[in-house]
């Protein structure tokens, strides 16, 4: 068991009408085998607790740049910015973090910020980003209610993530959210 393939997740970002809100399933999966229906992968970071932070990929990996991101926020007074660039640097070149293997979307109340191992630190267009092996599904259905809906943001994050967990077998409805 072992050796199977860790899957799970779909995190999704948007912001709407001056308020951010982060969606994240409950789903962790183990080869073909849910493990845990009620995962929390949205966090809030920061003394403030003004960040909201999302993950995909390996749970321990996700876990440990959760927390140096936090580091990094405290040591730049909360400039997400700053303390994604520094994160991005470190998680890139240092030999240990070099291995982790996870994606990080990461948000306060003027930027979104996506974040990998490969040095990306990306603002999205369109106020909306996802990650995770239903993301792309979350992405286009929260895309397509943000431009042809007035539905506020929670409630797009909501539907979006319904119809990832009906498309994708690695994410379920158990949907939490979080907002700015």
């Amino acid at each position: 068991m072992s050796n199977q393939l860790i899957r799970s997740t779909t995190v999704l970002c948007i912001r709407r009408d001056n308020k951010v809100i982060m969606a994240g399933d409950g789903q962790v999966s183990l080869g073909d085998t849910v493990v845990k229906h009620s995962a929390r992968k949205v966090r809030r970071l920061g003394k403030s607790r003004e960040v909201l932070a999302g993950f995909a990929g390996s749970t321990a990996d996700a876990l440990t740049l959760l927390d140096r991101f936090e580091e990094k926020l405290d040591k730049y007074s909360n400039n997400l910015t700053r303390a994604a660039v520094e994160l991005a640097k470190d998680w890139r070149t240092d030999r240990m973090l070099r291995r982790l293997e996870a994606l990080l979307i990461v948000a306060d109340k003027e930027k979104t910020l996506l974040l990998s191992g490969t040095g990306d630190v990306v603002e999205p267009d369109h106020g909306v980003v996802a990650i995770g092996s239903g993301g792309n599904f979350a992405l286009a259905a929260a895309r397509a209610l943000m431009a042809h809906t007035d539905m506020q943001g929670a409630e797009i994050a909501r539907v979006a993530m319904e119809i990832a967990s009906d498309i994708c077998v690695y994410t379920n409805n158990r949907v939490e959210l979080e907002e700015l």
